[in-house]
């Protein structure tokens, strides 16, 4: 099993410093032959991609939508309009690309970003497909993003329970996904920045094997991030390992929580062009 490792950074803002610290890890799981699954965890972005297609179509398309993201997080301006710039770029890649096909390539997006251009900073999660972000905040789980499936559309319209849908034969099936034919522009949702939160960005690998609850109590019982992303990539292993399993913890506030290591060198919060 990966070793993950907790990095830290101090956001440096108009009402004071923001201490976050975060981890992440990828695994194959049990019963796949890959691993197509991608994650960027890299300040102010924090992505995980759950590709889908053929052989290696699903690693190319994740692959290829993190790559993008990649260069859009390094240049310290993340906003929608870089964002879906990036994705229609990846598109490009992945219809391009040998490997893969229009037969169901394409990856799942989902992730947070710090956004500093407005008076307040915000956190800003997105979602293409089932991968998910979950806040946890004065004790209560919350999932903030919205998946994108079949199963999903049946709940909302009132046609299948939250319980029958985690054993639904069409549990796989998502509605929605960054592909080589179409662009796709995420959900959005703004949050307040709020000391002490802790968000999970997972692929659905995890929450087949660990419910919200078991995600909040391994948090619960691991305050460092990389303790809290090797807890539960050990029990969502033991639990069957069915798919592959990414997971992302991030923590804002608790620097006492916080390892040493990693970068901490302050960062500026600048305000670059909105959308």
């Amino acid at each position: 099993m990966p070793e993950a490792s907790t990095q830290t950074r101090t956001v440096a803002l108009e009402n004071g410093p923001l201490e976050l610290a975060w981890a992440s890890a990828t695994h194959r799981g049990r019963r796949r032959d890959a691993n197509q699954d991608a994650v960027l965890a890299s300040f102010p972005l924090f992505i995980v991609a759950d590709g889908m297609g053929g052989h290696i179509g699903g690693e190319i398309a994740s692959a290829s939508t993190v790559d993008r993201l990649r260069s859009v997080a390094e240049t310290g301006t993340v906003n929608p309009k870089a964002i879906e710039k990036a994705l229609a770029r990846a598109v490009k890649d992945i219809a391009s690309h040998p490997g893969t096909t229009d037969d169901g390539t394409g990856t799942t997006l989902t992730g947070v970003y710090l956004d500093v251009t407005g008076t307040d900073a915000h956190w800003v999660t997105l979602n293409i497909g089932d991968s998910r972000v979950y806040l946890v905040r004065d004790g209560s789980i919350v999932q903030i993003t919205t998946d994108h499936s079949v199963v999903q559309e049946l709940v909302a319209a009132g046609r299948l329970s939250p319980e029958e849908a985690e054993n639904h034969p069409y549990g796989n099936v998502i509605t929605r996904a960054v592909g080589p034919s179409d662009s796709v522009t995420p959900d959005y949702v703004r949050l307040d920045v709020t000391d002490g939160d802790r968000f999970v960005i997972c692929s659905d690998g995890l929450t087949k094997e660990l419910t919200d609850y078991g995600i909040q109590h391994f948090l619960a019982e691991n305050p460092d991030p990389a303790s809290a992303v090797e807890a539960m990539l050990g029990a969502a292993l033991e639990n069957g390992g069915r798919d592959n399993i990414t997971i992302i913890v991030l923590n804002v506030g608790h620097q006492d929580a916080q390892e040493d290591e990693g970068d901490t060198e302050p960062v500026v919060a600048s305000s670059p062009a909105g959308d």
